[in-house]
């Protein structure tokens, strides 16, 4: 597939950019809390934005082309506007968030629980954030290889490369700047391959002649159970991954944490029906004999939009459409990179290893750590790539299931114990697994659509009983003061 040199050079500037950012934000990195959590001085629109462009990554773009020109149809949008329901209902905790004044969900758990509960956190928090940076690597680099012609391992380890590197230079101050400028190129880049793809196709009327009546039933491929299933999902681990829950954390204080939470559901509202139609548009196109379906046999279907692209748009506006795809997994893909660095420098090596660590070692280690999750990540990009959305939606449940409640829980419920959320987290996890692997996704005959489910129902059944039987010695809410706090 022949590209443009203008389109090459428009993503290529746009790559600078970021870099470029990234080497900006690292002026302002004095203290571990600014590397962390970007000094919890995040006002509303920082916050709408980077929470936005986090959460919408790979499977929020080519993952739902993919669904889209599948068997899922429009229905596919219900993938992105359930993470918006969540930000809307994450509002109410928002406050809590930023008011316990924590840098990672382990060290809340440390300080809340004790130490064993922040160990187990820390490790069930970091392996999932490799999974999920491997997710985004992948959609970046499928765009790079179709671009470039470059085979999609090489293309992996350019994109490894320039989303480790801003990372570790600025950590959150440059994920948040470079966040704000992605969310831009995101939502207007796959909006303005809207009328191009019509145009190419001979217009909306047309499409609809060219795909089966269920493709536009809402609830044809995500049915309302499905639905349900995905906010819930997206709750339970936005509420605990630190790649979202970090934004909390930033803001400059509980206002502009609801009030970023809200602005960035409205985003997910608007952007999720995009990808869903451009997906559809192609589903079309096959159709009517203008994409050979052998095409996507060879590469794949995730590789729609690119194909799409290349063949409906002008170079500078396919420059633009390739540069927002690669925002929306470049931003997702750094805030994972980051959320692993945090959480092993601050709840592991500061805790287990070297107590007396200064602030910049902290730094040191937490950058040391970004670099091989982001080697780990590239491994695990280049031996499986068959399905983004697999890959991002095992990653989200295997980390919430038994943690959620007991984080959530223990803003309010001072009769929450350590015993509790100790059976919470092993039993959620171990359901979790066993019905991602070996349930055959059925309880007793009845299926079961999201695993976190029943994952999340055996969770809150242990950390409730457990903590009745096993109460704390003080009952409070309160944490224990963090010694490191400088």
């Amino acid at each position: 597939m022949t590209v443009s040199w203008i389109v090459i050079a428009v993503v290529i500037a746009y790559m600078g950019c970021m870099l470029f950012v990234g080497w900006y934000a690292k002026n302002k990195i004095s203290s571990n809390k600014d590397f962390m959590v970007a000094g919890r001085r995040l006002g509303p629109i920082l916050m709408a934005g980077t929470l936005a462009a986090t959460e919408i990554g790979g499977g929020s773009s080519l993952g739902v082309v993919q669904q889209g020109m599948g068997k899922y149809g429009i229905s596919s949008a219900w993938y992105v506007i359930a993470m918006g329901f969540a930000f809307v209902i994450l509002t109410i905790l928002a406050p809590k968030f930023r008011d316990a004044n924590v840098k990672t969900v382990p060290e809340y758990f440390r300080r809340r629980y004790g130490r064993t509960s922040g160990l187990i956190t820390a490790i069930i928090m970091l392996l999932p954030l490799i999974g999920l940076t491997a997710g985004q690597m992948i959609a970046s680099s499928v765009i790079l290889s179709t671009m470039l012609g470059l085979s999609f391992q090489v293309s992996v380890i350019i994109i490894c490369a320039i989303v480790t590197l801003y990372s570790v230079m600025g950590g959150l101050w440059s994920v948040t700047l470079t966040d704000f400028i992605q969310v831009f190129f995101i939502v207007f880049g796959m909006a303005i391959a809207i009328p191009f793809a019509f145009h190419l196709a001979g217009g909306w009327n047309v499409i609809v002649a060219n795909v089966p009546p269920e493709t536009f039933d809402l609830f044809h491929g995500y049915s309302f159970i499905d639905v349900v299933g995905l906010v819930i999902m997206y709750i339970a681990t936005f509420t605990v991954g630190q790649e979202a829950v970090s934004r909390y954390y930033a803001a400059r204080d509980g206002k502009a944490a609801q009030q970023g939470s809200i602005a960035a559901a409205v985003i997910n509202f608007v952007y999720g029906f995009i990808p869903a139609i451009l997906g559809v548009t192609v589903l079309a196109l096959v159709n009517m004999g203008m994409f050979d379906p052998a095409l996507f046999q060879s590469v794949g279907s995730r590789y729609a939009l690119p194909i799409l692209a290349v063949r409906a748009m002008p170079p500078l506006i396919c420059g633009i459409l390739f540069a927002g795809v690669i925002s929306a997994t470049m931003s997702s893909a750094s805030s994972d990179l980051l959320g692993a660095g945090s959480i092993f420098a601050n709840d592991i090596y500061r805790e287990y290893i070297n107590p007396k660590a200064s602030d910049e070692m902290v730094m040191k280690i937490a950058r040391t750590v970004m670099i091989i999750c982001g080697l780990l990540s590239l491994c695990v990009a280049v031996f499986n790539t068959s399905s983004i959305i697999t890959i991002l939606m095992f990653s989200f449940t295997f980390r919430a299931a038994g943690a959620f409640f007991p984080y959530v829980l223990g803003h309010y419920w001072k009769g929450a114990s350590t015993s509790g959320t100790l059976a919470s987290l092993l039993v959620g996890t171990v359901v979790v697994i066993y019905m991602q692997n070996f349930s055959g996704g059925s309880i007793f005959g009845i299926p079961i659509s999201q695993p976190i489910i029943p994952g999340l129902i055996a969770a809150c059944i242990s950390f409730v009983v457990v903590s009745k039987l096993c109460p704390p010695e003080k009952e409070t809410t309160n944490l224990v003061p963090d010694i490191h706090e400088s």
